[in-house]
């Protein structure tokens, strides 16, 4: 499962990281039941530490869905394991495409329909990433979630009392560092991450 998905994956996602992510989050979360949504949070969060947020959720999914699946492996062995195959398998494709399609790059380029449909798809990539940070904002704020079926569309709607209010306060505080204040990135996640340090320390989360 691990091989196929982030293989299948690697193959049919582009757009970036984030892009991506909103794809592993649901598929490894609702589909494969490799992760709760909490900590698929915690290793967005462990990524954003670090530079090349992809690989490193892509591993930590890997790693937590052999973790808990090891057979008769010892655990921590499969899951070490796990994270090696999603690397490799994660890696392969993208290679294979830089190789394969290196020497044409020049010559799509003058391709107006296809420069055009990488217009709409550049679009698209934006509703994406969207749908990541909506996904992941939800599962912040709130503890539960009710997937509700309308018009054809698949929703996950809040409930309304499981809403984190020290969580509410992160954000609405980081969102006006950032938008009213012109704070810096560096800035703004370092005092999120020691303002959430200091509530967990006192108990609050």
């Amino acid at each position: 499962q691990i091989a196929g998905f982030f293989s299948v994956m690697a193959v049919v996602t582009f757009g970036g990281a984030y892009a991506v992510l909103a794809y592993v989050a649901q598929q490894a979360v609702e589909t494969y039941g490799w992760l709760a949504p909490g900590e698929m949070l915690d290793g967005l969060g462990m990524a954003e530490t670090t530079p090349g947020p992809l690989i490193m959720v892509t591993q930590f999914v890997g790693f937590m869905g052999a973790l808990r699946e090891a057979g008769g492996l010892p655990p921590l062995l499969a899951g070490t394991l796990g994270g090696l195959l999603t690397t490799w398998v994660t890696f392969l494709p993208c290679f294979l495409w830089i190789f394969l399609g290196a020497p044409f790059i020049e010559r799509l380029r003058d391709n107006h329909a296809l420069t055009a449909a990488l217009t709409a798809v550049t679009a698209a990539v934006v509703g994406v990433i969207l749908n990541l940070a909506l996904w992941f904002g939800l599962h912040v704020l709130f503890d539960r979630l009710r997937p509700v079926a309308a018009m054809g569309l698949d929703l996950d709607l809040p409930v309304w009392r499981t809403l984190d209010p020290a969580a509410l306060v992160l954000i609405l505080a980081a969102m006006i560092a950032v938008f009213r204040l012109r704070a810096g990135t560096v800035p703004v996640l370092a005092g999120c991450a020691l303002a959430g340090l200091a509530l967990h320390l006192a108990g609050i989360v």
